[in-house]
């Protein structure tokens, strides 16, 4: 029997199936994967050079590392400002006119629009290359797509491996040793730093479950059937690669933001999760996670495909409360209420912190010691131009956002919550646009070199 069949069968059959077999045939298909695969990486060098056009259009990409700012593990910060401008404008002269003006005139940058998925249309899970790799060198599963790869180049991502910083241990520093932790190496590396429970949880988050592109059956996106993707693939080491998704819960799917993997790294202080989504615990987010956005939010895909769901009070338990352990990088210049201590920090840093509080207005949302509010903010980007479909991506507004902590910014590249802003700098430039700052240049300078320490 066909899927169409099935399909047929169920809504004749079972009263009430419509919804489940509407989700369904939005990706069912009589293309046997032989044929799916052909024709897909046939697509795929059209797609790619589609994106990749894109990103040469918008941004800068060269690799320019910034002088004496690193990651916690020594990568290079990317330098300056990348998102350029239309012909003949500077960033002041955008900043004195009116967001009515920028929009009638068609002069915001396209660089400060949504950032489309690398194919927009196709969506879902895709990793860096480097992930990749090594992933499969240490557990043989191999996250390639046949039908597309990631998109921004490398020196744009947080460094990889992450290091780890454990809340209950900080006398230890990092506990990675420099290695990605997996279902390979986890118990050798934290059976002495971890009670039982704790250990379990990690052991959860580095084991595969079946996902919407990663599974066994034959409507998939690699080449071998997989036995899918774990929590700390995305969030590897409980920190981030960049890789990206497209979120579950929007339709339709124009509308659907690319995802921007946030770090891990200090949920145990946060009192949101989910960049738009409002989830209350980081229990909510882990069950949510596994159990809708793996599959795109399709309650369907995710019964055919092999969905395991996780038992709240102790598996999702056990997860939560490892994540909880995962502490910021350290920031010597901070003293204990989250600020510079004078001693340490450099001039430009304390004028920095000193427009970080006044004029910049960023502490109105971002509130030391750990810069956030836990709360959500719709900045109203969309006063600024008029609504564009940009490779199967529509352009429009974003709604309330979630604030994420700034403590470790600089480790955590690209930014904002769907990669859009390549480095600080330009992440100032678009709040000094956005909130009408009118920020000169030193200032903005200033303001990236305190973000730096944070």
């Amino acid at each position: 029997m066909s899927v169409f069949s099935q399909i047929r069968w169920l809504l004749s059959a079972v009263p009430g199936a419509a919804v489940v077999c509407f989700a369904l045939t939005a990706s069912a298909t009589d293309e046997d994967f032989s044929t799916l695969t052909k024709r897909l990486q046939a697509e795929k060098p059209k797609f790619a050079q589609r994106q990749q056009a894109l990103l040469a259009a918008r941004y800068d990409l060269a690799d320019r590392p910034a002088k004496s700012t690193v990651m916690s593990r020594g990568k290079p910060v990317q330098d300056g400002v990348r998102v350029k401008l239309p012909v003949g404008m500077t960033w002041e002269k955008l900043a004195a006119l009116s967001p009515e003006e920028v929009k009638e005139k068609q002069l915001w940058p396209a660089g400060f629009l949504p950032l489309p998925h690398p194919h927009h249309e196709a969506g879902g899970m895709v990793f860096p290359k480097f992930l990749i790799e090594e992933t499969k060198k240490q557990t043989d599963r191999d996250l390639t797509r046949f039908d597309l790869d990631f998109d921004l180049p490398d020196h744009f991502l947080p460094e990889f491996p992450a290091p780890i910083y454990l809340t209950t241990r900080p006398d230890l520093g990092d506990v990675s040793q420099g290695k990605l932790v997996t279902l390979v190496n986890f118990y050798e590396l934290f059976k002495d730093i971890l009670n039982p429970k704790q250990l379990e949880g990690l052991r959860l988050l580095v084991t595969p479950f079946p996902q919407q592109q990663f599974n066994a059956t034959e409507d998939r996106r690699s080449l071998k059937a997989s036995q899918g993707v774990a929590c700390f693939d995305c969030h590897a080491n409980g920190h981030t690669t960049a890789s990206t998704h497209t979120v579950g819960d929007v339709r339709p799917n124009e509308y659907r933001h690319r995802v921007d993997t946030p770090s891990l790294r200090g949920v145990n202080i946060q009192r949101l999760f989910g960049s738009q989504r409002a989830l209350k615990t980081v229990e909510d987010f882990t069950e949510f996670e596994q159990r809708g956005a793996y599959f795109d939010g399709i309650p369907a895909d995710a019964a055919r495909k092999g969905t395991n769901v996780l038992e709240r009070g102790s598996q999702v338990q056990f997860m939560a409360e490892f994540q909880a352990l995962l502490d910021f990088p350290p920031a010597p210049k901070l003293n204990v209420f989250g600020k510079l201590n004078p001693v340490k920090a450099s001039e430009s840093e304390m004028r920095g912190q000193e427009i970080f509080f006044g004029k910049g207005q960023c502490a109105t949302c971002h509130t030391p010691p750990y810069y956030t509010d836990n709360l959500m903010h719709n900045l109203k980007v969309e006063r600024f131009f008029k609504e564009v479909t940009i490779n199967g991506r529509k352009a429009s507004a974003d709604g309330p956002i979630k604030t994420f902590p700034l403590r470790g910014i600089k480790d955590s590249p690209p930014y904002l919550h769907d990669d859009r802003l390549l480095t600080l700098e330009d992440t100032v430039e678009f709040f000094n646009l956005v909130l009408e700052l009118k920020l000169n240049e030193q200032e903005k300078k200033d303001l990236v070199a305190f973000m730096r320490v944070l």
